[in-house]
This record gives structure tokens, sequence and C-alpha cells, in this order.
């Protein structure tokens, strides 16, 4: 056990030596010490020790000299920002007019996208209560997908919407049907990694109206495919579960030879419709929800969600020029 708590941290120093980046160092990071690090996961054998106080005095312990390694990594970089010394008296460059950043360009995309579906574009509020984010939503208390959501709670009765389906809610309660809207925004989850992020972006969709059915939402989605990638792009629908749609699906697209799951979908299902007071005798209708961040990663190659948020210059300017 020791040799291979050894050989964890010899690969760790291997590669801080190769690092050449801050951006490097926080995968790095990631890589040993996150939520699925490699460092991380021997604390999980601990159970299985005989002797399970030694076994966690010793991770204790690699996880210590994990952190040390790390933290005299990122002196050694903010040491060189240091010594990039500049005179402030000098006078000023010239300042460059801004571009839109890549989040805000895949949102204009996708909106524009489904604009020209006949979706009207429709917003709320971030801090819902429970009633809107979960159990009108067919996720009463206690259901075990609220496990999924890793909710930020504000105080005892709200919440960071974990999703902007509570939007569709507030819609559906005031406008009623026939209904046709999408539902950017920000929603908020207990997450963070390279490709989780505690705040991020969906795009929600819902078209409510008399014989909607499953083939309406396959055509919608699979022409917003190729629309949105500007080509013919290989699609499957596997059948899935979310508490709110009924029968439930996830749509993949071919990437590179490998499936990704870009989005879910599925029928609206009857209990939500009865909760906004919808007849469901004579109404039908689908809904769908995409990560506006997953869509821009894979449009612009975007390996590492981080950097949407960190301002770092030198990689929003490769947007510029980007309507």
């Amino acid at each position: 056990m020791e040799s291979n708590h050894s050989l964890l941290i010899e690969k760790l120093k291997q590669a801080l030596v190769e690092c050449k980046t801050e951006q490097e160092l926080i995968k790095i990071k990631a890589d040993f010490l996150g939520k699925n690090g490699s460092i991380t996961k021997e604390f999980e054998q601990i159970k299985f020790a005989e002797d399970k106080k030694a076994t966690g005095q010793v991770l204790n312990s690699v996880k210590n000299e994990a952190e040390e390694l790390i933290k005299a990594c990122k002196s050694k970089f903010e040491k060189i920002i240091e010594d990039h010394y500049f005179d402030i008296s000098q006078p000023g460059r010239d300042i460059k007019i801004g571009t839109r950043h890549p989040i805000t360009l895949t949102i204009n995309d996708i909106t524009k996208i489904f604009n020209s579906y006949g979706f009207s574009e429709v917003s709320g509020k971030e801090i819902e209560t429970e009633f809107y984010n979960f159990e009108a939503l067919n996720i009463p208390k206690n259901h075990p997908a609220r496990d999924m959501h890793d909710t930020f709670y504000v105080d005892v009765n709200n919440l960071l919407r974990t999703h902007t389906s509570s939007v569709q809610i507030h819609s559906m309660l005031k406008y009623k049907a026939p209904l046709k809207i999408m539902t950017p925004g920000k929603v908020y989850r207990c997450d963070s990694d390279p490709t989780h992020s505690p705040m991020f972006h969906q795009i929600e969709g819902l078209y409510i109206d008399e014989n909607v059915n499953f083939c309406h939402l396959k055509g919608i989605l699979i022409q917003f495919i190729n629309d949105y990638f500007g080509s013919n792009v290989e699609i499957r629908f596997r059948p899935s579960y979310f508490p709110f749609t009924e029968p439930s699906a996830e749509l993949d697209i071919k990437f590179r030879g490998k499936w990704l799951e870009v989005l879910g979908c599925g029928m609206v299902h009857n209990s939500v419709l009865e909760n906004v007071k919808i007849s469901t005798k004579r109404f039908t209708g689908f809904a769908f929800g995409l990560g506006v961040e997953r869509l821009a990663m894979l449009k612009y190659d975007i390996k590492d969600l981080r950097l949407f948020y960190e301002n770092d210059m030198n990689f929003l300017r490769q947007f510029e020029g980007i309507k």
C-alpha cells in the first residue's frame, strides 16, 4: 500500500515538473485531489484496511504532501507574475473594443435558432421556492431525483434554482396553453471540476398545444442540432428518466468517433400539467433542456469549462470577429 502511495507522489512530482501554466496546474490538482482524483479515491480503501487508523494517518500524510507540492508550484507561477513588473507611470496602451463572450455567442446562436422555430424567450427569478423548483415539477420531498441537484439553499424555504424549468412553471400558470417558450438563464448546483461549474447556463424549451407528440419533439431537436453545428450530425435518442417528463430521452451526437450526451427531453408529465391547471385531456406537450457550456465547448473545441469564467484575455481574444 505504501509503495502505491509513493508512486502517486512520484507521478504528481513528475506532472508538476512538466507543468507550464496555471491552467495545467488546476487540472493536475483535480486529477490528484479533486472529487474523483487518484489520491482522493485512495481514502475509499480505508474501510477495507485492517488498521483503519494507521491507514488514515498515512493517507492524510500523502494528501498533505501533495497539497504542499501543488502549493509550491503555484507560488512559482505567482513569483513569475511578480517579476514581470511594469511601470504604471508610463502612458497607457490603446484599449481595444471588447468582443462578445463565447457563452453569450452560444446563447445568441441557440435562441436565434429556436426563435426561428416559433419559440419565444422568457426569463425568470434565480432564487426560487421548493414548489417551483421541485414540487410543481413532480419532484416531491424525499424524491431520489433531488439528490442529483446538489442544491444551494438561501434559507429554509428558498434556493438558487437548479434548472430553468421553474420559469416554465411560472409561464404555464400565467399564460396557460397553448404555449411555446424557451428559457435561457443561469442555474446553480454544488459541483466544480473541469467539466462542471457551480454556476452554469441552461436553455430549456417547452411546447404545449393540442396533439403535440414525440415525433414533433424529435423533429425539432434533430433540426436544431444540424442547424447549430452547420452540418448533418449523427444523432441517437436513448430512453432515460426525468420526473417531469414521460416518456423521457437523452439525445447523443457522434463527436470525433464517440457518442456524447448533449441534452435531455421528453413529453411533459401529466402530473406537471395538472399542477399548473392545464387540461391533460385537451393538451399535451414536450420539454427539453440543454447546457450552454457543453455546446460551446463542442463547437469551439474548449477542453476546460473553467476557461469561460477566468477572464483570460488571451482566451477571450480568440472569439474576436465572431457574431
